[in-house]
């Protein structure tokens, strides 16, 4: 039996501006799943993904988390739920700890359990010597690490990360690899991440979508030689298929 997703996107369309951005678009993470969702600059995946933590409305469609509609998720839902969106969460004036420790707090733990968290968070995230730097001097590297340590402090079960590697150095990339791993296998975790960088993602995910010009145009399946390749054809397929519209 299928276990219930607790992300969901169903038939969303979104226009910004007058422009189509999403257009029909289904997806769904369940429990103990890192779906990712590549595409080029100007897919819709960040759209999407404010949709789905109810920063944008859908024209048509639902987006769900846990179950429930996100229109109608309260609190109990949302101190579940960690992400970070394009720019990382990081207050400039204040230090690394204190941000991750804010992020906590607003999560709805407790101040002892809020320091231990961001102190545990700032370690696996490799940011211990810059614990006490404010935000706004660390190189954007450290802020990206930052935002992620912000988004996990609170051990969320619904993790929603659009381009979590940007500025991450090789070493930062794996860290992050086995956080999320770790988040799926020991807390059931549904992780939903975005890049355009195929290998990296191939390397953590169970699933991988592809959003081309705001709908889902196909699947790859993580571990396939020449995914790259298999990508571009896709993306070329579909281009084709419209041109004879």
């Amino acid at each position: 039996m299928k276990t219930s997703a607790a992300i969901k996107a169903e038939r969303v369309s979104k226009a910004l501006g007058g422009l189509p951005v999403l257009d029909d678009v289904s997806l769904d993470v369940g429990p103990s799943e890192i779906h990712a969702l590549v595409g080029l600059n100007g897919a819709g995946k960040t759209t999407l993904m404010r949709i789905l933590l109810g920063m944008l409305t859908p024209d048509r469609g639902a987006a769900h988390l846990t179950g429930l509609p996100v229109s109608g998720a309260g609190a109990q839902v949302w101190s579940r739920v960690g992400q970070m969106l394009e720019t990382p969460f990081a207050y400039p004036e204040l230090t690394a700890r204190e941000n991750v420790y804010c992020s906590a707090r607003l999560h709805g733990m407790d101040r002892d359990a809020a320091g231990s968290a961001a102190a545990r968070a700032l370690s696996d995230l490799g940011l211990e010597q810059y614990a006490t730097r404010r935000a706004g001097t660390l190189s954007l590297g450290n802020r990206q690490r930052v935002g992620l340590a912000a988004a996990l402090v609170h051990g969320p079960d619904v993790l929603v990360l659009d381009e979590p590697t940007n500025a991450l150095d090789p070493r930062g990339v794996i860290v992050l690899r086995r956080l999320l791993q770790e988040a799926c296998r020991d807390r059931g975790a549904a992780i939903l991440v975005s890049s355009h960088h195929l290998d990296e993602v191939a390397r953590m995910a169970d699933r991988i979508s592809v959003l081309h010009r705001g709908r889902i145009i196909g699947t790859l399946q993580p571990g396939t030689v020449d995914l790259e390749r298999l990508f571009f054809d896709l993306v070329l397929q579909s281009d084709m298929h419209e041109q004879e519209q």
